[in-house]
């Protein structure tokens, strides 16, 4: 077996040739074996809903139908949840990819008043809290109890993106910035004309983090949101969802506007599991693939410096 590269050929040995066997075949068990849990979900979500309560469906779907998404979305609580889970994850997201890009920017500037007591001070957060109980007293005291922007202000100061977003920054040749401050352009003219679009990278990798953060997060909801079930977050229902599934399936019985299939094939405890489930997790696995070059490119370079 030959290989060509730049013009000329190399033969493989037949111990390059057996790693590369193996290489190929472990990684393609690890994909399948990460693949298939979201599979061997989908596939019961579409299935015909009686052999799924049977446990028959384990490789390819049988009697295949969508009417379990169609009947989910009939549950008024879920859409209200999933449009409080898209709302904390856009604005949460875009505020803190802000704040990161700003305040990383800041912390490389030396002519920043005590500059290395704030960055430090921000480092030391990523390891030190106060507790779970302290921190629902200062968020009580705060006002930040049964109110959406619970979900949003603690967020936005993500002490480990602004590390990552600093590192990036820092690698940015210092000439761009001085030939603009030769110009006369202030620091914010200098973030928002260069350094910004040039930490697209990183930025995306940032926002990825919050935006999977926020999608997955489910304490605050529980803890924070006890007297305001109408900002409940879409974890938090699927959290309900499985514990109270028989009571889901009453609801959806009694809850009119479902044809006399979708009535004779109403859901079980076990296919309400798996469709809530599929549903908290398909946007997570739509939004991804495009954010995955950035993602790579910017972690890379983030990481590259302390």
């Amino acid at each position: 077996m030959a290989k060509k590269t730049a013009g000329r050929k190399f033969r493989l040995r037949t111990g390059d040739i057996v790693f590369n066997v193996l290489n190929y075949l472990v990684f393609g068990i690890f994909t399948l074996a990460c693949i298939f849990p979201f599979y061997y979900l989908f596939i019961n979500t579409i299935s015909d809903n009686e052999l799924v309560a049977r446990g028959v469906i384990s490789i390819l779907p049988k009697g295949i139908h969508f009417d379990n998404y169609l009947s989910m979305f009939k549950v008024g609580d879920l859409i209200r949840a999933f449009g409080v889970t898209v709302g904390r994850t856009a604005l949460g997201t875009l505020l803190m990819v802000g704040a990161s890009g700003f305040v990383g920017y800041l912390v490389t500037k030396q002519e920043m008043w005590a500059r290395k007591f704030w960055y430090r001070f921000l480092v030391v957060t990523m390891y030190f809290n106060a507790g779970l109980i302290p921190w629902f007293l200062n968020m009580q005291m705060l006002g930040l109890t049964n109110t959406f922007w619970a979900y949003i202000i603690p967020g936005i100061v993500a002490p480990y993106n602004i590390v990552l977003v600093k590192t990036y920054i820092e690698s940015i040749p210092r000439e761009l910035e001085e030939s603009a401050e030769m110009d006369g352009a202030s620091h914010l003219t200098v973030f928002w004309r260069i350094i910004w679009p040039l930490s697209k990278p990183i930025l995306a990798t940032v926002a990825i983090f919050g935006a999977v953060g926020h999608w997955n997060s489910f304490t605050d909801s529980l803890i924070l949101m006890q007297s305001a079930s109408n900002l409940y977050t879409l974890q938090h229902r699927l959290y309900m969802y499985l514990n109270q599934s028989t009571n889901l399936e009453a609801v959806m019985k009694s809850g009119g506007q479902m044809g006399e299939a979708a009535m004779a094939a109403v859901l079980s405890g076990k296919v309400i599991k798996y469709t809530v489930s599929m549903v908290t997790v398909i946007p997570i696995l739509i939004v991804y693939p495009f954010m995955q070059r950035y993602f790579e490119e910017g972690i890379m370079l983030g990481a590259v410096k302390g």
